[in-house]
């Protein structure tokens, strides 16, 4: 089984407000808060992503 390679959002800040986002197990785009690496991790199509982070705009 893949593991998931996580990376901080370009939005992340010093502060620990912090998002991380892994992309490398299609189809699968994985998101995670940063300051529990070990807790919850949400799973998202990449269609869902895509929309996700378009209403973000």
């Amino acid at each position: 089984m893949h593991e998931f390679v996580f990376v901080k959002s370009t939005y992340s800040n010093a502060g620990g407000e912090c998002v991380e986002v892994a992309r490398n197990i299609p189809p699968t785009i994985a998101v995670r808060d940063s300051k529990t690496p070990g807790g919850p991790i949400l799973r998202l199509t990449p269609d869902t992503w895509t929309k996700f982070t378009a209403s973000l705009n």
